[in-house]
Parts: structure tokens; C-alpha cells; sequence
């Protein structure tokens, strides 16, 4: 893959770049950038929160925020939108939306890592309309169709037989 470059914005100058913090770590740490001071989030609270950072993806690629795992473990704060999607062709701040889900306030303060980043390739569909579609097992079976058993929708089939 090609490099990723990277551009630190003022208020994340004294912030360190996103790094694996392990050699086998799938995702770079992102950090929140609040030189002003900390932000507090109340329980069912979110905020977006900047990283001082613009990337400059490489073409086919994408950079999927995720939470981390300890944060939604411990404090039930996590990435409200995940993954959140950088688009290649994206050069604004990143920011990242967070989300407390738990039951107290959670404080985030300058250079905390709240999430982490992996880039992935990422493939562009060719759209085709069709009038017929071929079938399937499944068919048009959605939500939990392949999963657990659906009490009321077999309580249904067995009224009906």
C-alpha cells in the first residue's frame, strides 16, 4: 500500500502521530486534540472530537474509525458511527464521533486515545439495473432470518397450519 500522508494541525503539534502500538496491531491510535481543555460527557452524551489531524489516503483506500475496545469496556464510550468512513478524497480534520453509553460522566483530555484508525483498500460497485434478479435460499428473508428463532413468527406459521 501507499503511504499515507499526514498533516498535523496547530493544536495537535505537541501530539505524537497515530502509531501501532504493537507490532500486530491493526489500528493506529487516534488522539483528541483539546489544547483548550478537557471535554466532559455526560452518560447518553456525544461529541465530536478533533484529532488535529488531515490525511491524504491513498487512492482506493479507505481509513475506518473504530472504537477501542478498553474505553467501551470499562467506561461505555464508543464511536457512534462505526466505522465511521474517511473517504480517500477526504481532506478535512478528522474528527471522531464519540458517544458515553455509560453511567457516569466520562472525561476526555488533550492527547487521550479515543478510537483507532485502519486503512483498508476498498473496492468501487458498477451498478447494473436489472428486472429480474436470481434466487436464492434465503430470498428476501431480512433481520435475524439466518439466526435465532423468531417466537412470534413461529407462533404465526403454526396458527396458519
Amino acid at each position: 500500500m501507499e503511504p499515507v500522508r499526514i498533516k498535523r494541525l496547530p493544536h495537535a503539534q505537541d501530539l505524537p502521530l497515530p502509531a501501532y502500538e504493537t507490532q500486530g496491531a491493526a489500528g493506529l491510535d487516534l488522539r483528541a486534540a483539546l489544547p483548550a481543555g478537557d471535554l466532559e460527557m455526560a452518560p447518553g452524551a456525544r461529541g465530536l472530537v478533533p484529532t488535529g489531524l488531515v490525511l491524504a489516503l491513498p487512492p482506493g483506500s479507505e481509513g475506518q474509525v473504530r472504537p477501542r475496545s478498553g474505553l467501551a469496556l470499562r467506561h461505555g464510550v464508543t464511536v457512534l458511527n462505526a466505522p465511521g468512513t474517511i473517504d480517500a478524497d477526504y481532506r478535512g480534520e478528522v474528527q471522531v464521533l464519540l458517544v458515553n453509553l455509560g453511567q457516569e460522566t466520562f472525561i476526555i483530555r488533550h492527547g487521550d486515545r479515543i478510537a483507532q484508525l485502519i486503512v483498508a483498500p476498498v473496492a468501487q460497485a458498477r451498478l447494473v439495473e436489472v428486472q429480474l434478479l436470481d434466487d436464492t435460499v434465503r430470498g428476501a428473508g431480512g433481520f435475524g432470518s439466518t439466526g435465532v428463532t423468531d417466537p412470534v413468527a413461529s407462533s404465526a406459521r403454526e396458527a396458519r397450519s
